[in-house]
């Protein structure tokens, strides 16, 4: 057995004894799997090594703590409660439009902070009363919810995973937003089609807005979408007109929403607001630090390498089943996408590297539903009440199968596909 292989086996074994045995936080349990490995590697527990790693993904850690703080104010505004009701009441005769929408609706917060738990935490929960007023089972807007959070996670402008991989293989964070594009704005419209094919016939309006938060469109006005507004204004200028809008950076960005959000709607407690971001978005952060120390690490004791040169060998169809297999298997994208997103981008260089890194992120990101940890069909049942999490990722799996033959056939095919989307 090669050495590399019994570092790596250790570092596993660790962080799942920590996760699934001694209940620690993900990113604990992969800082002990780094000292492990170090130790293994006969390394010592190399300090340099260990602080650099926990540094690694600064940039990704700034933009999760301040995009939460901005979306749970804008929540805070009644902005997002607004949306959900005037949606609802201006499409309910046009449920096809209706839940393609709702789909985009309950991605939003995802594509702005990364996060696939905002989805489910922020918009997915405004709409989950009005989806079972339409007549889809709970166990199925539960399903709907957690995949919508899935693509809204790897959807543009912010992908983690792709910053993961990007930041293990040196490649800077520029030209993903078609690419990734094309990954998940398609498989959100087929998900709501297969779920509004299924089981919407008829919508009670009125009985379905009075479960809903009331919009607060009539006391503010216009002015209640203003951070929205300039978030997203500053992100596309930035893209668009480099010459005239400054690259101040993400999370400058979100920070300037988040003031302008205080006074624009609902009174907010500031406070009592940017705690509860911090604290949701803390077992995230975590996860990004461990990630960091063990990505280090890998490279420190040549892992990494010797897991790009162990793809390299595999036959081609092997290799693909793998992927498609062991990356949702690891049960996080974050995880999945140091470990093995990283190796990975070197094993198809040359096919266009920023398509690839594209798809291996949304394989990655399958993870977040699969258990054993299943973390967002855990949210998902809680939010409706259903005892059995595990039911909402059987409900799920048509969807799940149909985004990992998607993300397969991207990868095979990503030449092509990055000369079509140039």
């Amino acid at each position: 057995m090669q050495f590399e292989l019994v570092i790596l086996l250790s570092m596993l074994i660790v962080f799942a004894a920590g996760v699934f045995w001694l209940k620690l936080p993900a990113g604990v349990a992969m800082a002990a799997a780094s000292v492990v490995g170090a130790l293994v590697g006969g390394q010592g527990i190399p300090i340099r090594h260990l602080v650099e790693g926990t540094f690694g993904y600064l940039d990704a850690v700034l933009i999760i703590a301040t995009a939460m703080i901005f979306m749970k104010i804008v929540e805070a505004t009644g902005a997002l409660g607004t949306i959900s009701y005037g949606m609802i009441k201006s499409l309910y005769r046009f449920p096809t439009l209706l839940m393609i929408l709702v789909a985009f609706f309950v991605m939003f917060p995802g594509m702005l902070t990364g996060l696939s738990s905002a989805c489910i935490l922020t918009t997915g929960a405004l709409v989950a009363p009005a989806l079972v007023g339409m007549g889809i089972p709970a166990v199925s807007v539960g399903a709907f919810i957690a995949v919508m959070a899935v693509f809204g996670m790897i959807a543009p402008p912010i992908n983690i995973p792709v910053m993961i991989i990007g930041g293990g293989v040196d490649m800077p964070y520029v030209g993903f937003e078609k690419p990734l594009i094309f990954l998940t704005f398609p498989l959100a419209i087929v998900t709501a089609l297969y779920v509004r094919v299924r089981f919407i016939r008829k919508i009670d309006v009125n009985d379905i807005l009075d479960k809903l938060p009331k919009s607060v469109y009539a006391k503010h006005g216009m002015k209640l979408f203003l951070p929205l507004f300039v978030v997203i204004g500053l992100m596309v200028g930035i893209r668009v007109a480099p010459d005239f809008v400054p690259d101040i950076g993400i999370p400058l960005i979100f920070m300037i929403g988040a003031v302008i959000g205080i006074w624009t709607g609902e009174r907010v407690e500031v406070i009592s607001v940017v705690r509860n971001a911090i604290r949701e978005s803390l077992p995230v952060l975590g996860i990004l630090v461990g990630v960091g120390m063990f990505v280090q690490i890998m490279t420190l004791t040549g892992v990494r390498g010797y897991l790009a040169v162990s793809a390299l060998q595999l036959p081609a169809a092997l290799l693909y089943l793998g992927i498609a297999v062991i990356m949702p298997a690891m049960g996080s994208a974050y995880a999945a996408s140091s470990v093995i997103g990283v190796p990975l981008v070197f094993v198809f260089l040359g096919r266009n590297e920023i398509v690839v890194t594209s798809a291996l992120s949304l394989i990655a990101g399958i993870g977040d539903l699969m258990p054993p940890p299943s973390l967002l069909c855990v949210f998902a049942a809680q939010l409706l009440g259903i005892k059995n999490h595990f039911t909402v990722l059987k409900a799920a799996i048509v969807p799940i199968l149909v985004a990992l033959i998607f993300g397969i056939v991207t990868i095979i095919y990503a030449a092509d596909i990055g000369s079509m989307l140039k």
